[in-house]
């Protein structure tokens, strides 16, 4: 048996993670690790203690913003950070593993805290239409390693 590359390992869970969501609109799903090490989790949605946007709002998804994002909402990027800042775990020299590329609003986050690299499965940009990543373009001007995952996901679990 061959041994899976942890690049694998960490995609796999954030994709995992993912379905944990209770968004309608998108599922994301993050991994923060240091070497070889997971150190915090997150995917998308409302914070702990609010609603669930699923359950509150089943057809339309929660309430936009002024500007047309989400209302109540973290990404899985923020969680994944905060949640480990809150636990105060350092973040800092760490690669997030995350199932859509960083918006930009998250991209000052990661390049913030110190986070090194971000490995991303799939283009925010292609998602919403958008002609590039900001996201990723911010985070590689800046020095911040950002790559479009290239490795295979074969142990994913599906949903039944």
């Amino acid at each position: 048996m061959q041994r899976p590359a942890f690049d694998d390992i960490f995609m796999e869970l954030a994709v995992n993670l993912a379905k944990r969501s209770h968004c309608v609109k998108r599922h994301v799903g993050a991994v923060l690790t240091k070497e070889t090490r997971i150190i915090s989790i997150g995917y998308n949605g409302p914070p702990a203690g609010t609603h669930n946007c699923d359950v509150e709002f089943p057809e339309t998804g929660c309430p936009r913003d002024s500007k047309g994002g989400c209302s109540l909402a973290l990404h899985a990027e923020q969680n994944a950070i905060l949640y480990a800042v809150k636990n105060q775990t350092s973040v800092d020299g760490a690669t997030l593993y995350v199932t859509l590329s960083p918006c930009l609003a998250c991209a000052r986050i990661i390049y913030t805290m110190g986070i090194s690299k971000v490995i991303y499965l799939k283009s925010y940009a292609a998602f919403k239409g958008l002609p590039n990543d900001e996201g990723v373009d911010f985070l590689t001007r800046f020095g911040v390693q950002a790559e479009q995952y290239t490795g295979e996901l074969t142990n994913v679990t599906h949903m039944i």
